[in-house]
């Protein structure tokens, strides 16, 4: 269960927070933020759970060995 979990938390807070801020730099806080704000996240999320399902282990691993090659 952790395993579906971890991903569908990491990319749903990862996507909303990175397209809120990038919908909000690039169209600002006006009429039609929230849907522009929508469109952005539910073609981002998909992406980044595939992204955060398949990768975070390969991401973990590669971060211990260099964490372990600075100790």
């Amino acid at each position: 269960m952790k395993r579906f979990v971890f991903p569908i938390l990491m990319s749903v807070y990862m996507s909303l927070l990175m397209t809120g801020l990038i919908t909000w730099v690039n169209t600002g806080l006006g009429e039609g933020f929230i849907g522009r704000w929508w469109t952005a996240f539910y073609i981002a999320w998909p992406i980044a759970f595939v992204l955060v399902f398949f990768g975070a282990g390969k991401i973990k691993a590669l971060a211990d060995k260099i964490s372990a090659a600075f100790a």
